[in-house]
């Protein structure tokens, strides 16, 4: 028995020993910390203000760029530096070390994209100098405050670089038109369907369609209320020109979408086919090599190390294989091995292209940036103060080669099905100043975005483009709203924007015909939700006593694809519903409020709204029955230009500026107006900044 004792004992100090070594050895791999006061002392060659105003908006005024840009870094970290900080190692693929294995697909595919292998080749040759400037001092910024909260600091992030923030460019553009539903089809456990389509809004309405003979901008993208593509505003301007409002990702160091004195832009996602699938032939007598015209080639090869945090101090390095063939990153998977090929591989500019639209001063300056064609997609609504509207279905559209089908997967040993340049920016759909004088997008097809008579013609377009052709609720109801109006004032311009009601042509609407076709029988339930859906009136307020029965139904029975099959019948998804609205609320109609709540902190407040509508809130199920808001509206801008040419604008934020810090005043200070559909003004000037300063100060400096 002694013996067992003693050998249980050393067995247990051997494992010890071994777990120690393993420790130890990681640590000693990784690369030693920089001198806090290196990075501080680097800081002192900016020179630059935060002003604070009354919301707590970042106003940041610099003698150069480089000086804003570094400010911008600074009062990000302080608002959201843990989010910062998580984006930095997902691009560098180094999440997994930070929380564990579920970081680890995020790591390999950025070695499998080759993001850091794109980097390191072309930041010095195609970044021009003001260009990397920017990226190395919001870098800086970053540093300085990471250097002085070193308790916030994760082990391996500093020294953050531009390379960094540019590389969170390359790594992230590609995901926005749907690169990861491209993913998803090499998989059999998702069917190969992409996931539901949350989307966003954009409005332009010219001098001619405006009662006052204004030039109004809706920006009103829709993301995640938390996140590393959440929404941050701030106001930059340098005295060498810059000076933009609006809202950026953190990590981003120039505006993404907003307004600066002349001309502004509103972002919409589009989703295109911009990425295409190759099933290659493996050679039986060797595994590395497949066939292309004929003739076996070689996989280039590489190795992903990817350092998991497994518990407490212990971390492990996994290795991985990358393969890459002439199409791009290669997939070995059950059913086959797969090359993909998809817009923005290898394109280093994204940063460069949103700079140049930061700056244009005019409709050609702007037009300019987007000949740049770095940024693989996403829908452009265009508006200045010369009373130019435009819409631009952006992106880098494959030159394919013509009467093949590029939809399904593609023989992967044929070298003529592998393009290599994408249709020019002239060529791209695209509307500019239409006779109707309004232009929409909300993630529908690019042929229904103004009048019918001005819209663009599917037979102009080749069928390789891969333009989408579906209808969203919010787009039919831009039609029915900003499309029947022909005189739009102010008001009118913003009720349209909270519009509350499904389309009678909606999706929604198609589930409840199908539900009162139904044969209640001896249901009694089921013919009283039958009753609340006939007798709904299609809207979306908190007092309504029809929305939660339709709305939780229809959640249930969305296509997880924009123009894909139902994932339930809508009988089936109605009887959910049901059970969930007696059990939680003991009846079948509920105030629509009861149901859909906003909640932050203390806050937890019925809010208007829904899934594809104008005013879109889009919930997660509680266990109370309820739904918790997390994605849909979040930064709103309505920008205006006066038929004088004069700039006014104003926002709204669903929380505040803090949108980490729990301890600040403006953590949820601008949610009630936010839940309430009001805005803010948007001081953009001197002039209309002076008296709202809450705070004015540089970087590291206390608080004033």
């Amino acid at each position: 028995m002694r013996i067992l004792k003693y050998g249980a004992a050393a067995l247990t100090a051997v494992i010890l020993l071994g777990l120690g070594v393993v420790i130890v050895s990681d640590r000693l791999s990784q690369p030693p910390a920089p001198d806090a006061a290196v990075l501080i002392a680097h800081a002192a060659k900016y020179d630059v203000r935060i002003r604070r105003d009354t919301w707590g908006v970042p106003h940041i005024l610099g003698r150069t760029d480089a000086d804003v840009a570094f400010g911008l870094g600074f009062a990000h970290s302080e608002d959201d530096f843990a989010t910062i900080q998580q984006v930095a190692l997902a691009t560098r693929g180094e999440l997994a070390a930070s929380i564990g294995p579920k970081g680890a697909v995020t790591d390999y595919l950025v070695h499998l994209f080759r993001v850091w292998e794109t980097v390191n080749a072309r930041y010095q040759k195609d970044l021009p100098p003001d260009v990397r400037r920017v990226a190395e001092a919001y870098a800086d910024g970053v540093n300085y405050y990471a250097a002085l909260h070193p308790d916030k600091v994760q082990p391996g992030l500093l020294p953050l670089t531009g390379k960094d923030i540019v590389a969170g460019f390359v790594f992230k553009t590609p995901f926005f038109y749907g690169l990861d539903s491209t993913l998803r089809k090499l998989t059999a456990d998702t069917g190969g369907k992409p996931l539901p389509e949350i989307g966003s809004n954009g409005v332009a309405v010219g001098p001619r369609r405006s009662a006052d003979g204004a030039t109004r901008l809706l920006v009103n993208s829709h993301q995640p209320y938390v996140g590393p593509v959440s929404w941050y505003e701030v106001v930059l301007q340098s005295g060498e020109g810059w000076h933009v409002a609006g809202g950026l990702f953190p990590g981003s160091p120039v505006m993404l979408h907003g307004h600066n004195e002349h001309l502004g832009w509103a972002n919409t996602v589009n989703k295109p086919d911009l990425a295409d699938i190759y099933r290659l032939t493996i050679n039986p007598a060797n595994p590395d090599q497949y066939l292309l015209d004929g003739k076996w080639r070689n996989f280039e090869k590489s190795d992903a190390a990817i350092r998991v945090k497994l518990f407490g101090p212990l971390f492990w390095t996994f290795h991985r294989e990358v393969l890459y063939a002439a199409q791009g990153p290669v997939f070995k998977t059950d059913h086959g091995v797969f090359a993909i090929r998809y817009a923005g591989m290898n394109e280093v500019r994204q940063l460069l292209q949103y700079y140049r639209l930061n700056k244009a001063r005019n409709l050609e300056e702007w037009k300019n940036a987007m000949r740049l064609q770095a940024l693989p997609s996403i829908n452009y609504i265009y508006a200045d103060e010369k009373g130019n509207i435009g819409y631009v279905y952006n992106g880098e559209f494959p030159v394919r080669k013509p009467g093949f089908n590029w939809q399904g997967f593609l023989p992967g040993d044929r070298s003529d099905l592998i393009w290599h340049s994408y249709l020019p920016f002239d060529k791209v759909p695209q509307l500019w100043n239409p006779k109707s004088d309004f232009v929409f997008n909300s993630n529908n097809t690019p042929f229904q975005a103004t009048a019918p008579e001005d819209d663009l013609k599917p037979a102009d377009f080749p069928p390789t483009l891969g333009i989408q052709t579906n209808m969203t609720n919010r787009a039919l109801r831009a039609l029915e709203t900003y499309g029947a109006d022909t005189a739009i004032t102010a008001d009118a311009f913003r009720r349209y924007k909270f519009d509350l009601t499904y389309s009678v042509h909606s999706e929604i609407m198609r589930m409840i015909a199908e539900v009162l076709k139904a044969d209640p029988g001896n249901d009694p339930e089921l013919k009283q939700a039958q009753q609340i859906l006939r007798a709904w009136n299609r809207r979306t307020d908190i007092h309504n006593r029809g929305a939660a029965l339709a709305v939780l139904m229809a959640m249930r029975v969305m296509p997880a694809d924009a123009d894909g099959p139902w994932k339930e019948t809508p009988l089936a998804a109605l009887k959910q519903a049901m059970a969930v609205l007696k059990k939680h609320f003991g009846r079948l109609d509920p105030e629509w409020g009861e149901v859909n709540r906003f909640r932050r902190g203390r806050l937890d407040l019925p809010i208007d709204g829904g899934p594809d509508i104008y005013r879109a809130v889009y919930g997660v199920p509680q266990k109370d029955g309820t739904l918790t808001a997390v994605d849909g509206d979040t930064f709103i801008m309505f920008v205006t230009w006066d038929k004088n040419g004069k700039l006014s604008s104003e926002s709204i934020h669903q929380f505040g500026s803090a949108t980490l810090d729990n301890t600040s005043p403006h953590y949820s200070d601008q949610s009630p107006l936010f839940v309430a559909m009001r805005l803010k003004p948007v001081w953009f000037t001197e002039a209309e900044l002076k008296g709202h300063i809450e705070a004015d100060y540089r970087p590291g400096q206390p608080h004033r």
